[in-house]
């Protein structure tokens, strides 16, 4: 049986990682620089950065250019409800820029219209005071986006619903370059990015959404019902 040494940059890393979990490092304290830190654990400075990099992604640590390393304050977990797409946390403010676009790539696949089709485009980035929590971008037919209420939940909803189906997809990836720097995390923290497409019995899709979460603070619970038929055969 093989057994794998830990690294400096691994030993380095669980070494603040303690004082961090134990409260000797306090949320928004600032972490000695660098240079110092390399010092202190006689290593290159790249191996202290190669450390604090997987504390970042741990959400452990944030970095601020200019400043410094900070102990982040521990953040509440918000869960985004299956088939409701509603990111969902007390004290969630939303902000909501609507616009005009057309339908290009993975959208016009999404909502399955011809290219170039013009289509209303919401981009709603939720925060809990000034931390943002999610991003989304929402798609609709034209003729369909009048009917979408800006209320004060944290997402567009419809006075009438009339999908009848709701498809989800949810994948684990790295963040984007934009993604990573709206919602401040860094671009090694994966993010939950779930993609919802609601369907009529006819066929038409009349909306698609694009929604990013930070992997660290996020849940997305599914809840299942049984139908009818399922019912009777259990019973």
């Amino acid at each position: 049986m093989t057994t794998t040494m830990p690294t400096l940059r691994d030993t380095i890393a669980e070494d603040l990682r303690t004082q961090i979990t134990t409260g000797h490092l306090k949320p928004g304290s600032r972490l000695p620089s660098e240079p110092k830190l390399a010092t202190h654990y006689k290593v290159s400075t790249p191996t202290v950065r190669q450390a604090l990099a997987l504390l970042q992604a741990e959400g452990l640590i944030e970095k601020t250019h200019g400043k410094g390393n900070f102990v982040r304050p521990p953040l509440r977990r918000i869960t985004y409800r299956g088939g409701a797409g509603i990111p969902f946390a007390p004290d969630l403010q939303t902000t909501i820029r609507t616009t005009t676009v057309r339908a290009r790539g993975h959208i016009r696949t999404l909502l399955k219209v011809p290219s170039n089709t013009a289509v209303t485009e919401f981009r709603c980035t939720t925060y809990e005071g000034e931390t943002p929590r999610s991003v989304a971008r929402i798609y609709t037919p034209r003729d369909l986006a009048p009917s979408v209420q800006l209320g004060s939940s944290p997402w567009p909803t419809r006075a009438e619903p009339i999908s009848t189906e709701i498809r989800e997809t949810v994948t684990a990836r790295l963040p984007t370059p934009e993604e990573a720097t709206t919602l401040r995390i860094s671009s090694t923290l994966a993010v939950l990015a779930i993609a919802s497409v609601a369907t009529t019995t006819t066929g038409r899709v009349v909306e698609a959404a694009l929604l990013v979460l930070p992997g660290d603070r996020a849940d997305a619970v599914f809840t299942t019902h049984p139908t009818t038929e399922e019912r009777k055969r259990k019973g």
